[in-house]
């Protein structure tokens, strides 16, 4: 550091002289003045790296403004007439659109450097997903004017070396679609016509590709495929279009000038988790009825079979939800496997009644109550528990989570705020209410159960393990699980029944169109009783979620029937024959 040297004014003489022994030492009279000077000179250095040119400043500003996609800061410092010339709006959409045609992933705009005749060259570097890195210097225009420097801003600033009246545009050339093979190497769809080995059966699962929808189109910009190319719309076709579709190729142009080009690179070959037998039971078990069929691995989440609306159309989950429930409850200690409830047909909430199933009277342990899915208690349970903890336990159970499978629906409740007062409560822990769910995330909570309230998330991947995390205390899926083995042994899911293998379950059946049974009004003297109608199964959604077997879980599904009558007479049967394909494996 330069060292400031004292002129000889800076150290006066005194005016008189001191007795002796009163004056310091030389040095130490110059020390304090020193200091101050190099300070002084310290200051005017640091202000003197400070102070640059407005025009460089600009030059900086503008850099590190691109930089970030900054488009506000960068019009901020145009010159009013180029501010006049380019709005915000088209100098957004300018930089924009240049970014969709280089599939820009980021832009680096470096140190401004002044050249000779009082521009500065701006060196950009652009990270773009088909033709690599690209860089190029900039020449940045910055004029006075009206006493005030700015950026001089035309549309060919988008990029360097591009001449006035020049765009860029890209020409763009697709690879060949990867095919998607079964979890045993068995296509499911390969070729342009995305042929199978399995025929029919595997549309139900491999999905359809073509025109994107347009809620996709800012996605597939990035990755530089064409609005009118066929993409994966649903189904594996979906969950794996990134890997299917590859890396499209083309040139860049600047106006007739090729500047860059890259091949196309083809798309991956996709091993999914789908297992073909198990596919296939889950397709015959629906049997042409409206409904879905979810079946996981539970030690994995790797899914092995997905049929119908498995994953894409939410339904009332009904008595399945119970499972839910009883975790938040037995968790937060509102009851206990010791407690007993007595034996209801109905139970009134807020003054309203709530009928069990058929009307039927049940109550009794609460291992009982869970096995013959009993209304009267699990609805006043609910209300017990309450809407605040009822929704945390159901959230870390995966509902209202985005799925982690593409196209999936999510499964959701309302929020504790917004579900209502007791009765609301009540008919949600129920399964009613405004609680949906799809076939995959009630296979998800019974396979949660069963891994001791481990919860895995589902992947579509074969060898892939989705995240983890524990939903619930391994006590707490010790007491569900035994309960919903229970279910199966001597409750509702007799019908998922398999010698030797120890299924447990959960029935459901969620009513469609009324869950609440209105006392009847006092007959005239003399009226006719209205005769009871019979029951009209088709206000009923069938379901069954389960696992097995019991205590080391290799399989875990949920089935869903639509308009298709209690649980246990036709989900839980429609179950088994997928369960004893699954167990095979």
């Amino acid at each position: 550091m330069p060292v400031a040297r004292l002129s000889p004014i800076a150290a006066p003489a005194p005016a008189r002289r001191r007795r002796a022994g009163h004056w310091p030492p030389r040095g130490s009279r110059l020390a304090p003045l020193a200091g101050v000077a190099l300070v002084a000179f310290a200051v005017g250095a640091i202000a003197g790296q400070r102070h640059e040119p407005p025009a460089r400043a600009i030059a900086r500003q503008w850099a590190d403004a691109w930089s970030r996609g900054d488009y506000g800061a960068m019009h901020k410092l145009l010159t009013r007439p180029a501010r006049r010339r380019a709005s915000l709006a088209r100098l957004e959409r300018t930089y924009r659109a240049t970014s969709e045609t280089l599939t820009l992933r980021r832009v680096e705009a470096g140190r401004p450097r002044q050249e000779r005749d009082g521009a500065y060259a701006l060196p950009v570097r652009f990270d773009t997903r088909i033709f690599g890195r690209l860089s190029g210097s900039l020449r940045l225009p910055i004029v006075e004017v009206d006493g005030a420097a700015g950026v001089d801003w035309r549309s060919n600033l988008v990029y360097p070396g591009l001449r006035g009246g020049e765009k860029l545009t890209r020409e763009t050339t697709l690879p060949a679609r990867g095919p998607i093979l079964a979890r045993d190497g068995t296509a499911l769809a390969r070729g342009p016509d995305r042929l199978s080995d399995l025929g029919p059966l595997a549309a139900e699962v491999a999905g359809r590709v073509g025109q994107p929808p347009p809620e996709r189109a800012g996605e597939l910009a990035q990755r530089g495929v064409p609005r009118r190319a066929r993409v994966g719309l649903n189904g594996l076709e979906r969950e794996f279009d990134v890997r299917l579709s590859g890396r499209p190729g083309g040139i860049l142009r600047a106006g007739g000038r090729s500047i860059a080009r890259a091949d196309a690179v083809p798309g991956e070959e996709v091993r999914s988790s789908i297992d073909p037998a198990v596919q296939r039971a889950a397709v015959e078990a629906l049997a042409g009825r409206f409904g879905g069929v979810a079946v996981l691995k539970p030690t994995t989440g790797e899914v092995l079979a997905l049929a119908g609306i498995a994953y894409s159309a939410p339904q009332p989950p009904g008595s399945t939800f119970k499972i839910v429930t009883l975790a938040g409850a037995l968790e937060a200690g509102v009851v206990s496997k010791r407690d007993t409830f007595p034996v209801e047909t109905s139970t009134m909430l807020e003054g309203v009644k709530l009928e069990n199933a058929n009307g039927e009277a049940c109550g009794g342990t609460l291992r009982t109550a869970f096995a013959e899915s009993c209304n009267s208690v699990f609805a006043p349970l609910g209300a017990k528990l309450g809407a605040r903890r009822l929704v945390d336990t159901a959230r870390r159970f995966g509902f209202n989570e985005q799925p982690t499978l593409a196209g999936a629906a999510r499964s959701s409740l309302p929020s504790a705020e917004e579900i209502g007062d007791d009765l609301a409560v009540g008919s949600t822990a129920i399964g009613q209410g405004k609680v949906l769910a799809t076939p995959l995330q009630l296979a998800s909570v019974a396979a949660t159960i069963g891994l001791h309230g481990r919860r895995v998330r589902p992947t579509l991947s074969r060898g892939g393990r989705g995240g983890a995390t524990q939903a619930v205390p391994r006590r707490v899926a010790r007491v569900i699980a035994r309960y919903m083995r229970a279910v199966v042994t001597s409750g509702t899911g007799a019908g998922a029944s398999i010698p030797g293998a120890r299924v447990a379950g959960k029935t459901g059946t969620a009513e469609l169109r009324n869950t609440v049974i209105e006392d009847p009004l006092p007959l005239e003297p003399g009226a006719e009783p209205t005769p009871v109608p019979e029951e009209d199964k088709t206000d009923t959604d069938a379901w069954f979620a389960a696992f097995a077997p019991y205590g080391k879980p290799r399989v875990a599904l949920a089935v869903l029937l639509v308009g298709q009558g209690a649980g246990g007479e036709t989900a839980a049967p429609a179950a088994r024959s997928v369960l004893l394909a699954a167990l095979k494996r």
